[in-house]
């Protein structure tokens, strides 16, 4: 049995995650910002999980549940950085104080929670900590540009993070999951007050009023959850995992049109050295 704490557990993949571990039959310290909503989680097995109120970007909060979360279970063995939500908006479009907000709630809140935990773990000399981004920050599809810039700071961070960590026996997973079948793309979506015209054929058709994939996401975050516990409990976590195979399709694609683009400037790409 291990403990888990998972951030962002009122909806979605988040939800999914912490139903599963606690299924699975591990300890887990949920969270939300309203606890109420992840009230009935700790229902299912009271004497093995823990409901914490959290908004990441508030660093009480990050410390009281940590804290909290180590009194109840004596130590966290894993870390989800879940919690998030969706901005869209064309680079000129966007609000400067919304995209701060994103990026104190997605990067700066996992670097509080990542922070808060690992003097516990590297005490232990064990531990497993998991970043969820988004396949986003490898596509970087236009009208996402900020959230997917906020991603990919996680997965740089990650990378590093990652070195750091390991003769500490601590492993660290980013994970880019494609469309699954939650509310990221309703509920959990904001997106800009400003709307400019010559964005529309592009941008444009991202925003909520013209977004069809609400709803329609194939991928099943029953089927993420069980994947990403099966990740952490291998041998060797691995520092990259794509969930869905959109996530899969979209990476090669990306992957062999950045290939085609070396190839193609290679030339000049190499005549930069000193004669």
């Amino acid at each position: 049995m291990s403990t888990w704490l998972i951030t962002g557990c009122s909806t979605g993949l988040g939800r999914a995650l912490a139903g599963a571990v606690i299924e699975t039959g591990h300890n887990a310290v949920v969270t939300a910002r309203d606890v109420a909503k992840v009230a009935d989680l700790v229902d299912t097995a009271p004497e093995r999980v823990l409901a914490v109120a959290l908004d990441v970007t508030e660093p009480e909060q990050v410390a009281s549940a940590v804290r909290r979360a180590e009194e109840r279970f004596g130590g966290l063995d894993v870390l989800v950085n879940n919690a998030g939500y969706g901005y869209r908006a064309a680079v000129e479009e966007g609000d400067d104080a919304d995209v701060r907000v994103l990026f104190e709630t997605h990067f700066f809140g996992s670097v509080a929670m990542i922070k808060a935990v690992l003097p516990g773990m590297r005490a232990r000399r064990s531990g497993a900590i998991v970043n969820i981004s988004s396949i986003g920050a490898t596509v970087t599809p236009v009208g996402s540009g900020y959230y997917a810039a906020a991603k990919a700071a996680i997965e740089g961070m990650s990378g590093a993070l990652r070195g750091e960590l390991a003769p500490l026996g601590i492993s660290v997973t980013v994970v880019e999951p494609g469309a699954f079948r939650t509310d990221f793309a309703g509920r959990s979506l904001s997106q800009s007050a400003t709307v400019i015209d010559d964005y529309a054929a592009t941008a444009g058709q991202r925003r909520k009023e013209t977004d069809t994939m609400h709803g329609n996401q194939a991928g099943d975050p029953a089927k993420a959850a069980t994947a990403i516990i099966t990740a952490v409990e291998s041998g060797e976590p691995p520092a990259f995992l794509l969930l869905g195979p959109d996530a899969l399709a979209f990476y090669r694609h990306v992957a062999e049109g950045r290939a085609g683009e070396i190839a193609k400037w290679e030339q000049l790409t190499s005549s930069t050295n000193l004669d």
